[in-house]
């Protein structure tokens, strides 16, 4: 469901965010206990080229489902895949659905107070696409006072804009549940521009046939990490340990090759080392 409002007014509202989860005991040390020989993660699934559904409407593919089989596989344990809302993600960590999230997550200090990340590994920035016949003129989304801007909630697209907002650039904001609906509707013309990861925007605009063109892209200054229940240690070592293993012998960047088509993980690598 889109939530609509005019940014500059939206502020405050944006700062309560109520999040709905069923609940599940925790274990005595305050972490989860892994079912046996199987590890759980949670992801929006409709989040390309990250995670989303392939043309059977069933099985999960993209760069985290990869990387999730991956990195399962060398801890010995099986992956379940569990298809979160976005809005509803953190909370299905908080209440044990899941022993961890792999879905785009990025690392923030804010995020970090709750949660602990395993070594970032990608790095994503910001990104403002339009459509290739647009009449839009603005540059970069400070120029995009008066327009009607698509991004989806609760992300660092969210927040970006947010700020911009803050800081006195009036636009309508259309808020929408998954990334997809952004790009869907600004097809249909009825957003002017979309304001997206950046790693999201390259993958719809460079599709056979695409409508789109990106009129802005900023360095990757943000980081994609494993997100997990604070006090799991043990599992956010062994998570650490197969994504650094994974690094090294090459398996991180063939990933990326087969997604991307490029190396976009070494970047965060080198984020990883300082």
């Amino acid at each position: 469901m889109k939530k609509m409002m005019i940014a500059a007014l939206a502020a405050a509202g944006l700062a309560g965010v109520v999040f709905m989860g069923c609940s599940k005991k925790e274990s005595a040390s305050g972490g989860l206990t892994l079912e046996k020989g199987i590890l759980k993660v949670g992801m929006e699934v409709g989040y390309p080229p990250f995670e989303y559904f392939d043309a059977d409407g069933k099985t999960p593919i993209g760069f985290d489902v990869s990387l999730g089989k991956e990195v399962s596989k060398r801890l010995g344990l099986e992956v379940q895949f569990v298809d979160t809302a976005w809005d509803g993600i953190f909370a299905g960590l908080d209440t044990d659905k899941y022993d961890c999230i792999m879905s785009a997550v990025t690392i923030t200090d804010e995020r970090k107070q709750k949660y602990d990340f395993s070594r970032p590994y990608i790095g994503n920035g910001q990104s403002m696409v339009l459509t290739k016949n647009s009449k839009v003129t603005a540059k970069t989304p400070e120029e995009l006072g008066g327009l009607k801007v698509a991004y989806q909630a609760e992300t660092t697209s969210d927040i970006y804009m947010t700020k911009l907002a803050d800081n006195g650039l009036k636009f309508e904001a259309d808020e929408y549940d998954k990334v997809m609906n952004c790009f869907d509707d600004l097809k249909l013309g009825r957003v002017d521009a979309v304001v997206a990861d950046s790693l999201v925007s390259v993958d719809y605009v460079n599709k056979p046939d695409s409508p789109f063109v990106m009129a802005w892209q900023a360095d990757p200054t943000e980081f994609f990490g494993v997100c997990i229940k604070k006090g799991n240690t043990k599992l956010a070592e062994a998570v650490n340990k197969a994504l650094s293993d994974m690094y090294t012998d090459g398996t991180l960047v063939r990933i990326s090759n087969d997604v991307f088509g490029s190396d976009m993980v070494s970047g965060a690598e080198k984020q990883a080392a300082e």
